[in-house]
């Protein structure tokens, strides 16, 4: 038997097929090759086109069925990942009515803040977030700028929804989803009945809520036919992308540490309790794993100009390298990179800084000792940095990691970030042999039913190696942090 797992990011579409038996990955593709495009209409905004998603999606699986590496008639089931926070609409006939409001997006930040000041001690208690920048507000800003498209809204949802409705023409969320957009209550368990009354959303908007690890529908016959499945296969995971990457990783319990690097950058504890974080910098969210009698909370430190710096580098200055080229490049210069320091948080407002939109730069650039290897060390530094920074911030929210686990890819395949941010933070990675694809993959064998535990669903995953502090560079790297940080705390 197979399992097909499928990562909706926002750069590309990534699918896996992986062997249910074995949990060993057979292919893995991703379309487009060349990254898609954020559109941003106006100052702080970010927009995709769900159709493309979906576009995307197909050719995806079109591309790995063509490898001719197994037969797609044995795919049982799909699991989704997707990048979470978006805002998908449709309208009565299932059509999008507007494009999405991705997660970088910042124009609903003075909503939320107001929503925030309304309902008071209740979004600590009850939401573990303030609506912030969030699903919730953004439909907001939606209902007081667009007020005819709201109008021909009747369905809202996150991007996993929307893929998995287009597979299975069957619409639903979980408290997962429910609870990244700020919908969900952990104290009563449902739709949070304040946070649509004080925005005047209606109820019947929101599809059903249902099990992380359940059916969320079985796919049509011309979706199947069109794609060269079976007409049996069932949509049985569905996870927000940071949530998903930590149960790829084993990260399942509290104490577990999870952390990523990709267009953006999180790390990610899993809590036993309810945990919030009074300045907001922080953000709480139901793991793939909560139920009402297990309530797992993962607590997401996320920085939006990450990964995204790094593409920029490359297409600005770098577009003659691969990225291989260039982290091999950032090796060749020293650690805090000639005294040049890079500023990475140009991809919207920054929730460790309270939703402030600090903005990316290069400080200190020497226009006779500065090349491209600084640049790129540089940018690869500010960005471990900016990790570390929120690592710090996590203590306030009672998650204070000594080892963090991450999949062997995007920006950990650089070993000047991978070092850099071990060092800066004090603590060490395990580096495992996976990724969002393959974890939807096996979400969708446990939504099956296909393994009987989570632990089961993982327990085959590759260790790569171990990074630990290197006590020869911890000194220099400190001054280097330092250094950052008293410049981006001056910005602030």
């Amino acid at each position: 038997m197979l399992l097909c797992g499928v990562d909706v990011g926002t750069s590309s579409i990534k699918v896996s097929v992986v062997d249910a038996a074995n949990q060993q990955l057979i292919y893995s593709t991703s379309f487009p090759e060349i990254e898609n495009e954020i559109s941003s209409p106006a100052p702080g905004f970010a927009e995709q086109d769900p159709e493309h998603w979906w576009y995307c999606v197909q050719q995806a699986i079109l591309k790995a069925n063509a490898s001719n590496t197994y037969n797609p008639l044995d795919i049982s089931a799909i699991g989704i990942s997707y990048q979470m926070h978006g805002l998908v609409v449709l309208d009565a006939e299932e059509q999008v009515v507007r494009p999405s409001i991705i997660w970088c997006d910042s124009r609903a930040v003075s909503i939320g803040q107001k929503a925030y000041e309304s309902l008071g001690s209740y979004c600590e208690t009850n939401l573990l977030n303030s609506p912030g920048n969030f699903t919730a507000s953004k439909l907001a800003w939606v209902k007081e700028n667009q007020p005819e498209i709201y109008a021909r809204i009747k369905h809202v949802m996150l991007p996993g929804d929307f893929i998995a409705g287009r597979l299975t023409k069957h619409f639903t969320t979980t408290a997962s989803a429910l609870s990244e957009g700020i919908f969900y209550d952990f104290q009563s368990d449902t739709i949070s009945s304040a946070v649509l009354n004080y925005f005047q959303f209606d109820n019947s908007l929101f599809p059903s809520i249902q099990d992380v690890f359940s059916s969320h529908g079985t796919i049509v016959a011309e979706v199947a036919d069109s794609l060269g499945l079976n007409k049996q296969v069932q949509v049985t995971y569905k996870a927000g992308d940071q949530p998903n990457n930590a149960f790829s990783l084993g990260v399942l319990q509290p104490g577990d540490i999870a952390t990523t690097a990709g267009t953006s950058g999180v790390v990610y504890g899993i809590s036993g309790e309810l945990k919030y974080d009074k300045h907001n910098r922080v953000n709480s969210f139901a793991h793939v794993n909560y139920t009402t009698q297990a309530k797992r909370i993962g607590v997401l430190m996320c920085i939006n100009g990450t990964g995204i710096l790094n593409r920029w580098v490359k297409q600005t200055i770098c577009s003659d390298l691969n990225y291989v080229q260039m982290n091999e490049l950032a090796a060749t210069t020293a650690i805090g990179s000639q005294g040049l320091l890079c500023v990475p948080f140009g991809n919207g407002a920054e929730r460790i800084f309270q939703n402030k939109l600090v903005g990316a730069s290069f400080e200190h650039l020497d226009l006779n000792r500065h090349g491209r290897a600084e640049m790129i060390r540089s940018a690869q530094e500010g960005i471990a940095f900016s990790m570390a920074y929120g690592i710090e911030m996590l203590a306030d929210a009672g998650i204070k990691p000594t080892k963090l686990k991450a999949g062997f890819a995007n920006m950990y395949l650089s070993n000047v970030f991978a070092q850099t941010i071990v060092n800066a933070a004090n603590v060490s990675v395990d580096l495992l042999e996976s990724d969002g694809a393959f974890g939807a993959a096996l979400g969708a064998g446990l939504g099956l039913r296909y393994y009987k535990t989570e632990g089961e669903a993982v327990s085959n995953i590759k260790h790569i190696k171990t990074i630990n502090p290197n006590a020869t560079e911890l000194s220099q790297t400190k001054t280097a942090y330092e250094s950052w940080k008293e410049l981006v705390n001056q910005k602030l």
